[in-house]
């Protein structure tokens, strides 16, 4: 986030690598961790909601397929963003606090739920969901990409219940799984950045995402569109592997053995959702 928004003119961090040797020296170990209390409210819902949608729409499709896998996601990706939105607007918004132009002698802001209360109070639900069809268009196909990266993966590699390396393979598939989601929408997640983290200082610079886009570009080029996608990947790897492996272990072993008989075509593993 920081590096998605910090000011071209007076930049403060000169990549990934600069920018976390700087929190660290300046805001000490603690300062990684701001607005980790917006992602620890919502992520455990977004979670929910993403493979409950994505197992149900692909039921009600019917078939299994890489087409039906990439709308199931898409529409699991689109329904979450009613509290990804809100979400990562406070953890943008406490990410910023005290740093470069927004540096200020008081915090606006005690916790993430206080963020968002006091948007709320300023703003009402339009500055809530404020970034929300940004977050939408990033979403949608990013999820698609998400779940059908994971059922072909699998499916290459194999993943077999018998398996002795099945772990790993999950945990190789989810990981990539995750970095293709992010590399297929990346863009749309600067912009969603810089809109919500428009306005933090007092000073409004864009009137929506086509303005965003135009004055991101003419001031910095189109390498302002790939800001932050280096830490971005370093991150998307392990959490995606660690989610996609414990969902897909979990609901093999909750499902009993004519579940898995009935639901399964062959050997392979297919999404959680299809276990």
């Amino acid at each position: 986030v920081r590096l998605q928004v910090q000011n071209v003119e007076k930049p403060l961090y000169r990549g990934t690598f600069h920018c976390f040797q700087s929190i660290i020296k300046q805001e000490s170990a603690f300062g990684l961790y701001k607005g980790i209390g917006s992602p620890m409210m919502g992520l455990t819902f977004i979670n929910a909601l993403v493979f409950g949608v994505q197992g149900n729409t692909l039921r009600a499709l019917g078939k299994d397929t890489p087409l039906n896998q990439f709308l199931a996601g898409s529409a699991a990706g689109a329904i979450q963003c009613i509290i990804c939105c809100p979400m990562e607007l406070a953890k943008t918004r406490m990410q910023l606090q005290g740093t470069g132009e927004y540096k200020l002698k008081m915090k606006n802001y005690k916790n993430s739920l206080d963020c968002l209360i006091k948007i709320y109070r300023n703003e009402g639900l339009r500055g809530i969901n404020r970034g929300m069809v940004s977050t939408l268009i990033r979403e949608t196909p990013s999820f698609g990409f998400y779940f059908l990266t994971y059922d072909c993966m699998t499916r290459y590699l194999g993943c077999e219940a018998e398996d002795s390396y099945v772990i790993p393979k999950l945990l190789f598939s989810g990981g990539m799984s995750g970095i293709v989601s992010w590399l297929s929408t990346y863009p749309v997640d600067v912009i969603k950045s810089r809109l919500q983290a428009d306005g933090v200082g007092g000073v409004t610079q864009y009137n929506g995402i086509l303005d965003c886009v135009r004055k991101s570009y003419h001031e910095e080029g189109w390498r302002v569109f790939t800001r932050g996608l280096t830490s971005t990947l370093l991150r998307a790897f392990p959490v995606n592997a660690a989610t996609f492996a414990t969902v897909t272990v979990f609901l093999m072993y909750m499902r009993s053995d004519d579940d898995l008989r009935e639901c399964e075509p062959g050997p392979v593993i297919q999404q959680p959702s299809s276990l």
